[in-house]
């Protein structure tokens, strides 16, 4: 912390940016919202933030009690990076400023896309209660090495990062029979008719950043219930999102695949309309 500049100011907001006031600090916060993660995993959603920055920012979000870090055991044998009960609490604040920002005009020169976090984190701020009347929906969306857990239901939307809701669903269906499992590795089934709940495997896409729970083991042997699974990339989804693609195309050329309820699919992705920008 010492060689920062502070603003000398009792004001409150002053305060803050003392703690989260440098460039790349939010950002670094809202990639760890959804859970743990690497450092190689965090640069990897930083696109443009150097080792070196990365290590600064944690070192100093970590001085103002935000981030810390623990070492896991076996298997997994790494460091991570995890909010702090004071991280946290920053959720609304960012919540309130991607809401903010994203009325802002997009800047033309801006080559990079979304990370898959900053990604997830926008349909957390983009929701649409109204659009979501009646529906009730459970949606897995994996994305190379990252698969997340949707719900819609009630008017409400929640995500979680797949170890997490494997852990909810070892917990709530340990009893539970496997019928046609699909492995997050699996070669898909071309003929393979549409299910309402598809049981989805995810062990494959875990252990390519290894499950972070080290207190809490991870039970891939329970599968995790999806009404239907998108495999894709930040970009094809972000176009189907906020970009009015339908959901036909990306089918047809191959940049998505989509195993469950086609219909239910299509309804979840129009739950997210873009904001409006001022003129």
């Amino acid at each position: 912390m010492t060689g920062r500049r502070r603003y000398a100011d009792p004001c409150g907001v002053a305060r803050a940016l003392d703690a989260v006031g440098e460039r790349w600090a939010l950002l670094v916060v809202r990639e760890l919202l959804l859970g743990p993660k690497r450092f190689a995993a965090l640069h990897r959603g930083l696109a443009g933030m150097s080792q070196n920055v990365l290590s600064q920012r944690l070192r100093d979000l970590e001085g103002s009690g935000i981030v810390r870090h623990r070492e896991l055991g076996p298997p997994a044998s790494a460091r991570v990076y995890e909010l702090t009960p004071r991280g946290r609490d920053l959720e609304p604040v960012l919540f309130a400023l991607a809401r903010w920002g994203g009325r802002s005009p997009l800047d033309p020169s801006g080559t990079a896309e979304l990370s898959v976090d900053a990604m997830m984190f926008a349909l957390k701020t983009t929701f649409e209660p109204a659009a979501a009347s009646g529906l009730r929906a459970r949606l897995a969306l994996r994305f190379d090495h990252d698969l997340f857990v949707t719900e819609i239901e009630s008017g409400q939307f929640r995500i979680t990062r797949a170890d997490a809701a494997l852990q909810a669903d070892a917990a709530l269906r340990a009893d539970a029979p496997l019928q046609a499992p699909l492995r997050a590795d699996a070669a898909p089934q071309a003929d393979a008719a549409p299910q309402a709940d598809v049981p989805l495997r995810a062990d494959a896409v875990l252990q390519a950043e290894a499950p972070l729970q080290a207190d809490v083991p991870l039970r891939v042997d329970v599968p995790l219930r999806a009404d239907a699974v998108l495999t894709t990339d930040v970009a094809t989804f972000r176009s189907l999102v906020f970009g009015g693609r339908p959901l036909t195309e990306p089918l047809s050329s191959g940049a998505i695949r989509l195993e469950g309820d086609a219909d239910l699919a299509t309804r979840f992705l129009a739950c997210f309309p873009r904001p409006s920008i001022p003129s």
